[in-house]
């Protein structure tokens, strides 16, 4: 009986395979799909610092300045949240994790209208980015359970509240009378998305009760190290973050924040588990973060109407027409093969660049139709960019690129204010002040976009040279299975040469002992059995090795004659023994294998049998089934 090799011990598990087919779309999908489209907004809507806006508002003795410092800590929080939620979703499931976000934007909204300084404003806003920071990878995960076209959706909803996520924490601030709106701006629209995630909840209690819902995803080896290994610049960047609220000057926060791009993209490159697929991805994801909601800030500061702009209501077509072709174009994307995900992922990206060369060109602009082009552009180049770069992911790849996106988004600001602040000093006047804010924007599109642009390079490169090189991985491989094949056929035959004589008699002529050698050899079994017609054996086709008494014998096949071989079982004379593929005695009257060496490992044998020949008559065993994550290329390289 063929017996399957058994695995090399891993320094990672992996997760246990679960079923090729999609789930069917079904209502709990449909109540997820809702929830994704009004959670992920308020997450993203919560990083924008908006308290200047309504600065005149303040009480006399409360300083704008620490108030301005502690309405930013929302970022950072949610920089420094999402890791660490990643390994929480992945340990438990994301449906408490949902509820768990919501609850605290909740709590979070009803406690700021209480806010009265800013060491509360600063614990309420905390509050906001842990809450945002526990949402965004809970969605993700949500949604990688469940039919794939969920992906995209969960993409692009995330591509349009990048882009107008300023837009929308301004909004609620016209003509207010109080400043804590900047601290509960849509409390319905949190309450609704808290409503939905109780009954996705429920939902997903019925389905996981009876036994329908997907498999527990769990975490796997070395994933909770690498998610956790960002937290690391997650840190630095936070603190740098804080650190340029003290009047660092304009240079040295630009200094800052290109440090800390190259720190993201580096451990992109290291830090990954998923080889070139995963380094993609999380190239993409800093690349966007870094780029699309510190550019739509600035557009949105540039086009209100005291600078000369069309204002917020101007704004709004050019968003819903740029957020709908955004959505539109993630979920065509659906339809693409993942073999086409690496170059669409790039060309989203150049649609990205697109939209910021229509940014320095075309903006500023007093009407709303001349903003379609760059919001457009610039949402459906990040929704393709990210749609590509995630949906074929694992979700342990997914995840790590999540946590490496919004440490981009916050360096993104640092360096786009560091940009605006090198313009803004030199302001004495209000026109002064207006010139340098369009001129600060326009730097900042080229500054991204070169940005952009190195990121798109540095991926392309990683792919053809991951091209490359798997031809040659493909010859190695080759080469150490026919080195494998000849020490193991070499210790047959020093085995055969001290076991003596051979004492085997041929009925037929050679030809059918070579028949009967290749349909042993063929049948998968390892050359250390003894069998005839190994190559570089130097057993002669026309005898066979007898395997004395009490032997054991590893090998894929058993040969049936006067004495049988079992896998892994001790043999003894004139025993029984079943087999997958036999040699007939008029073949060759007496044929035993015998071998006190056993091979060097389960892999190396099944690797020799592989290479016995055409004319094998029953096919190897294959190799277990590879798990969800290994498949998606979600494994460190050599594992």
């Amino acid at each position: 009986m063929a017996v399957p090799p058994t695995k090399p011990e891993q320094t990672m598990a992996e997760e246990p395979a679960v079923s090729a087919r999609a789930p069917r779309f079904s209502p709990l999908d449909a109540v997820l799909g809702l929830l994704v489209t009004v959670a992920l907004p308020l997450a993203i809507v919560a990083i924008p610092n908006t308290i200047s806006v309504v600065a005149a508002l303040l009480p006399p003795d409360v300083s704008q300045i620490d108030m301005i410092r502690a309405h930013g800590l929302a970022l950072p929080a949610m920089v420094l949240t999402v890791p660490l939620a990643a390994v929480i979703v992945r340990r438990m499931r994301a449906a408490p994790v949902l509820v768990g976000g919501l609850t605290l934007l909740a709590l979070a909204d009803v406690a700021g209208g209480y806010a009265d300084s800013p060491l509360l404003v600063g614990l309420l806003r905390a509050a906001h980015g842990v809450g945002a920071g526990l949402l965004v990878p809970a969605t993700l995960v949500a949604v990688w359970e469940r039919p794939r076209i969920l992906r995209a959706v969960w993409a692009g909803v995330l591509a349009v509240s990048l882009l107008a996520a300023q837009a929308l924490a301004l909004w609620p601030l016209d003509a207010v009378t109080s400043w804590r709106i900047t601290l509960q701006p849509y409390p319905m629209l949190t309450g609704a998305a808290l409503a939905l995630a109780a009954l996705y909840l429920v939902l997903w209690l019925r389905r996981d009760e009876s036994g329908e819902d997907a498999a527990r995803p769990g975490l796997y080896g070395l994933e909770r190290g690498r998610l956790l290994m960002t937290a690391v610049p997650a840190v630095g960047i936070a603190v740098l973050a804080l650190g340029t609220t003290f009047d660092w000057s304009p240079l040295l926060v630009v200094v800052a924040a290109l440090l800390s791009v190259l720190a993201l993209l580096g451990l992109a490159s290291a830090g990954t588990f998923a080889g070139t697929r995963g380094r993609v991805a999380a190239y993409t994801t800093v690349a966007v973060g870094v780029v699309v909601l510190p550019t739509a800030a600035q557009i949105t500061y540039v086009e209100l109407r005291g600078l000369g702009g069309p204002g917020l209501s101007g704004l709004w077509p050019a968003f819903v027409i740029a957020g709908v072709a955004g959505l539109v174009a993630a979920v065509l994307l659906d339809r693409v093969a993942d073999a086409a995900m690496p170059m669409a992922s790039a060309g989203g990206l150049v649609i990205v660049v697109a939209g910021l060369c229509a940014v320095r060109f075309l903006l500023p602009a007093a009407d709303g139709p001349t903003l379609v082009i760059p919001f457009a552009l610039l949402a459906i180049g990040a929704a393709v960019a990210l749609t590509s770069a995630l949906r074929p992911s694992a979700a342990g790849t997914a995840l790590f690129a999540l946590s490496l996106f919004f440490p981009g988004v916050l360096a993104g600001f640092l360096l786009g204010s560091g940009v605006q602040f090198m313009h803004l000093e030199e302001a004495s006047s209000p026109r002064e002040l207006v010139d340098a804010f369009v001129s600060a924007m326009h730097w900042w599109a080229l500054v991204g976009g070169i940005l952009v642009v190195a990121v798109i390079v540095l991926g392309a490169i990683l792919t053809r040279r991951s091209g490359e090189a798997e031809p040659a991985g493909n010859a190695v491989q080759g080469a150490e299975k026919a080195v494998n094949g000849g020490a193991a056929a070499e210790t047959a035959e020093g085995v055969a040469a001290q076991a003596g004589a051979v004492e085997a008699e041929v009925a037929e002529p050679a030809s059918g002992s070579d028949r009967a050698a290749r349909s042993a050899s063929g049948s998968g079994s390892a050359v250390t059995s003894g069998s005839a017609s190994g190559a570089g054996s130097g057993v002669k086709p026309d005898a066979l090795v007898a395997a004395g008494p009490g032997t054991a014998a590893k090998s894929d096949v058993a040969i049936k004659s006067d004495v049988t071989v079992k896998s892994d079982v001790t043999v003894k004379p004139d025993s029984t023994v079943k087999s997958d593929v036999t040699v007939k005695p008029d073949a060759a009257e007496s044929a035993a294998a015998r071998s006190d060496v056993a091979p060097a490992s389960a892999a190396e044998e099944r690797e020799s049998g592989a290479e016995s020949g055409p004319d094998a008559s029953t096919p190897v065993v294959p190799s277990p089934m590879p798990s969800p994550e290994s498949s998606a290329g979600d494994r460190p390289g050599g594992a």
